[in-house]
């Protein structure tokens, strides 16, 4: 069987449901493409007591995890939540089109813990990312957003630091403020509300993401603004 495990935003956040599925489990994957981690693999299997073997992009999309699931229970732990990398519901599908059972063990991701920025997530609109190479079609969803007065969550790339991205999404869209969000869901955890040249000059670690408001609620604005330095 073939188990996709959400660990969360920090070492303990994987659940007591995922952590027993876990021991049970013949093989223990990690996927390290998408993120990069704030603690080690040694820490982690620690935590877990389990060998972890480290899984990358052409491993996961070659689907040879999901041979191993006919033959025994084999886990993939995920950063965050499971499921927003489209990657992993490819694998789902192939389970089933194998007959092969598969389960999901959900948990916390960034798309949650941006509420603690004061913005309502509803007035979210389209997610999207700045890739680690020089391209600008991202800024088009966050225009989009923008159209119809709708918050735009930016992803950043593991590649891409953040000097260069503040640097980068500064020249390609004027912004009023900004929201910089770093190691959300953990003890380092900060939240930045200012102009970007006033931004650029902190010390900000991955993973991190930027927000560009849209239309603000009084009381939006009035939490932003307690992350003004």
């Amino acid at each position: 069987m073939l188990y996709i495990i959400g660990l969360g935003l920090n070492l303990n956040g994987i659940s007591q449901f995922g952590l027993s599925i876990v021991k049970k489990c013949k093989k223990v994957y990690l996927e390290n493409y998408t993120i990069k981690f704030n603690y080690s693999k040694g820490q982690l299997e620690e935590m877990i007591d389990k060998k972890i073997i480290e899984a990358d992009r052409e491993f996961v999309e070659g689907l040879e995890i999901v041979d191993e699931a006919k033959k025994m229970d084999v886990a993939l732990l995920v950063y965050g939540s499971p499921l927003t990398a489209t990657t992993h519901i490819s694998l789902i599908q192939e389970a089933k089109r194998l007959g092969i059972k598969s389960q999901v063990i959900h948990n916390a991701s960034i798309l949650d813990a941006v509420g603690e920025t004061g913005l309502q997530l509803y007035k979210f609109g389209k997610i999207t990312s700045m890739p680690d190479f020089e391209a600008d079609s991202f800024i088009e969803v966050v225009k989009e957003n923008q159209s119809i007065g709708a918050h735009s969550l930016i992803l950043i790339d593991i590649g891409l630091e953040f000097e260069k991205a503040i640097e980068r999404l500064g020249s390609l869209i004027e912004v009023d403020q900004l929201v910089v969000c770093s190691k959300l869901g953990t003890n380092g955890k900060r939240i930045l509300y200012n102009s970007i040249e006033n931004l650029k000059d902190e010390d900000v670690r991955f993973p991190f993401c930027f927000i560009i408001p849209g239309k603000l609620h009084f009381l939006e604005k009035e939490v932003l603004e307690g992350f003004r330095k």
